[in-house]
């Protein structure tokens, strides 16, 4: 349930995070769909990263005391 709550917190952090990077010139042009799936798929990435990273290191931490 905790990663749950993570994960559901991290995913907008996650596609705010990815809103400042300006990646329109990478890509060809009227790829839109495209750019946005990346965008979508990127962020999920990062919020699967961040949310198991977090977890592991409450976990760890709470072991060891």
């Amino acid at each position: 349930m905790t990663k749950v709550v993570l994960y559901c917190i991290m995913i907008p952090i996650s596609m705010w995070v990815l809103e400042c990077i300006k990646m329109d010139n990478a890509f060809k042009k009227g790829r839109i769909f495209q750019i946005k799936a990346l965008y979508v798929m990127l962020s999920l990435i990062m919020s699967y990263l961040v949310t198991n990273f977090l977890y592991d290191f409450a976990m760890y931490s709470s072991s060891m005391f």
